[in-house]
Order: C-alpha cells, then sequence, then structure tokens
C-alpha cells in the first residue's frame, strides 16, 4: 500500500467518456488514483440509487492504463457507495467526480448525477468535488482548465473541507489565457422553463420529449451563472443538510391541535 493520498475518481457520463479521463491524469500526480464509473452515461440522474434490481462491478483493462478502474452497471451514487464499501482498501482522502461534459451550476446541481456523486462522497466523510466544464461535446477540450482543476484538488488535501460541504466547481468553455481564475459564489437563483414536446408513435400513442430554456433570474454579481459568464471559474461550497433551520422559529409558532 502506498503512503500517497488515495482518490477516488467517478462521473455520470461514463468510463470511457473523455472527462474521466481527463480527470484521472489530472490527478494521478497527487495521488494513488481509483476509478469507479458507471458502465453507461447517467446524466441527470441525480442522487438516484439502485434497490430493486442487482448491482454488477467489472475490473476493466485499458490499454496504457496504470491505475485501477471499475464500471458499474449502476447510478454514479451507487458507484461511490460500492467503492467504500466493496472495492477500496481504506476509506479515500479525497473524491473527484467528472470531469462533467456540461454545466452543472445553479439548480442543475439537484438534477446531477456530477454532483449526487460527490455529495455522496461527503455523506460518507469524505472531502469531495464535483468537476463540470460547459461543453456537452464528447470531444471538448479539458486542457484549459487543468491546472485549476489540480490546483483545487491539491488545496483540499491539504486544508480539508468543513464538515458536511462538498465542492461544485464549473469552467467555462473559454481558452486558457482568458480565465481569469477561480470565483467562490453562491448559486444563482435560476430555473427550467421547461417544454415537453409532443408526439405520436405509428401506432398513434403519444409520447413526450422534455426541452426547456435555462433562464437565470439572479441578477447578483456573486452567483456562479454571473462568474461563469464572466470568464471566472465558479466554486460553490455546497452542503446536503436540506434543512430550512431559517424557517424553523416561524413554524414553531404553529398550532398543531387534534
Amino acid at each position: 500500500m502506498s503512503n500517497r493520498p488515495l482518490i477516488l475518481v467517478t462521473n455520470d457520463d461514463g468510463i470511457t467518456a473523455p472527462g474521466v479521463i481527463a480527470l484521472v491524469n489530472i490527478m494521478k500526480p497527487l495521488g494513488d488514483v481509483v476509478v469507479v464509473a458507471p458502465d453507461s452515461p447517467q446524466s441527470g440522474m441525480g442522487h438516484a440509487i439502485t434497490l430493486d434490481s442487482t448491482l454488477h462491478i467489472e475490473k476493466i483493462n485499458i490499454a496504457g492504463q496504470d491505475y485501477e478502474a471499475y464500471s458499474c452497471s449502476g447510478t454514479p451514487a451507487d458507484c461511490v457507495k460500492i467503492a467504500v464499501n466493496e472495492i477500496l482498501y481504506r476509506k479515500p482522502d479525497l473524491c473527484v467526480s467528472g470531469i462533467n461534459h456540461g454545466s452543472n451550476s445553479s439548480i442543475n446541481v439537484i438534477y446531477s448525477g456530477t454532483m449526487s456523486a460527490a455529495i455522496e462522497a461527503g455523506i460518507e466523510g469524505i472531502p469531495a468535488i464535483g468537476f463540470s466544464l460547459l461543453d456537452t461535446s464528447w470531444n471538448a477540450d479539458f486542457k484549459a482548465s487543468e491546472a485549476y482543476i489540480r490546483s483545487i484538488a491539491k488545496n483540499v488535501l491539504d486544508n480539508g473541507l468543513t464538515e458536511g460541504v462538498v465542492l461544485n466547481v464549473n469552467i467555462p468553455k473559454i481558452a486558457k489565457e482568458d480565465i481569469k481564475g477561480v470565483k467562490i459564489c453562491r448559486q444563482a437563483k435560476a430555473n427550467w422553463k421547461e417544454v415537453f414536446d409532443k408526439r405520436k408513435t405509428p401506432q398513434g400513442k403519444d409520447y413526450y420529449w422534455l426541452t426547456g430554456t435555462f433562464v437565470n433570474y439572479d441578477k447578483g454579481e456573486d452567483t456562479d451563472e454571473w462568474a461563469l459568464k464572466n470568464n471566472y471559474i465558479s466554486l460553490v461550497p455546497v452542503h446536503f443538510d436540506l434543512t430550512a433551520h431559517h424557517s424553523i422559529q416561524k413554524l414553531n409558532t404553529w398550532s398543531f391541535n387534534e
């Protein structure tokens, strides 16, 4: 066993996605890397876990690969659970998820399989970061952000994270020389205006495709959306305690009579 940090790498685009391979190469100078990732794309799965069917893992070998890698038949959250409980010889020092092909800023964090994997690691007490590039292309270029990703990961390894917090990092699709740096942000108040494209099968049965438009309602200059539009990498600390603490006092004024 090595004395170097143990780094778990996962994602939601699948174990063959260029983003996860890029992330592995960025992490290798920082520690010993083990990959556990879905065997097929799992985008938009959120924090789903597999309860009603079996899970399968398979050790895979790719030409030139110098790290351990396992494909998992489950969701991104499943990948973290099974890595911690069945694959790894000890708890990782860091879990990194991504690099996602596409944005996970603002409200997208709720739906994101990338971030759900990071959040699952956080629940397990593992410092965790989700990385996303605002480029949905399979052939996205991750080189511009490599140094920043490694620097953020090294900071987490060196300094740790507040208990219950994981990092949501989004990277604009721009050239390296145009990136202004990393900005610590809050999540923008934004949402999707959804539209269902209704169609008919040849048999006359209705079916639907979910489409929509992303709308940012937040004019603040301290948000992830503002940072990304202004050529910064956004870094949002996210916590998985969903308690609305500010609402407790008001709710305690209610009367609950039988």
